[in-house]
């Protein structure tokens, strides 16, 4: 599967801090219902065995709703499961070491702060970019804030997908207008919320318009 631009509209990214009882494949479930376009799974504290035992249910989820499915930095388990892609980090594998493990079908995304970053990225296989924290935000204590100058800056120089992430609301988002992106990344804007379907439908809603302004 190869990762086209309507795929990164609404990007999910998964955190089991929201859960409140309830299962990682019941939210995600909702928020595929809601209108999510791309699902990342991304778990820091999880043994492995757990991990991927997780992660087939919601790539057999994803594949019934034809989502793509990465993993957020173990390239290892993308690889054993047969995930869509991965998702790297900048302190993570390189992007062109993790082409070379996972082949030329896979979805590569990594994150940028800088133009420089983004460029040497592209050049080195990435299939689209995270640009962020483009807003104050409490799910990554060590997110560095990218202005919204550097996001376009970023989104002109490279010819890859851009997608924003890092503490944007259904109130922010509107801020992102013109910058360039061709959709975002969230985690509390979706799985945060009480009716993650509803809020996945509206934050969906409010960011096509962000999107057709550029």
């Amino acid at each position: 599967m190869k990762c086209v631009k309507d795929d990164l509209l609404l990007y999910a990214v998964t955190d089991r801090h929201w859960l409140n009882g309830r299962t990682l494949y019941e939210v995600v479930k909702e928020s595929l219902d809601g209108g999510a376009t791309f699902i990342q799974l991304r778990e820091k504290n999880l043994d492995e065995t757990t991990f991927l035992k997780e992660a087939k249910e919601i790539k057999k989820l994803c594949k019934e709703y034809k989502v793509p499915f990465v993993i957020n930095d173990n390239v290892d388990i993308a690889i054993e499961m047969d995930a869509d892609g991965v998702h790297v980090g900048q302190s993570d594998m390189e992007a062109g070491d993790v082409r070379a493990k996972l082949g030329d079908d896979k979805i590569i995304g990594v994150s940028a702060q800088t133009v420089e970053q983004a460029v040497l990225a592209e050049k080195r296989g990435a299939d689209y970019l995270g640009v962020g924290a483009v807003f104050p935000t409490g799910s990554k204590a060590d997110a560095t804030e990218v202005s919204y100058e550097t996001l376009k800056a970023i989104c002109e120089a490279v010819s890859i997908p851009v997608i924003a992430i890092g503490g944007i609301t259904n109130e922010n988002v509107k801020e992102l207008s013109g910058s360039g992106i061709v959709g975002i990344a969230v985690i509390s804007a979706i799985y945060g919320k009480e009716n993650i379907k509803e809020a996945a439908k509206e934050l969906k809603e409010i960011t096509k318009k962000v999107v057709s302004n550029d």
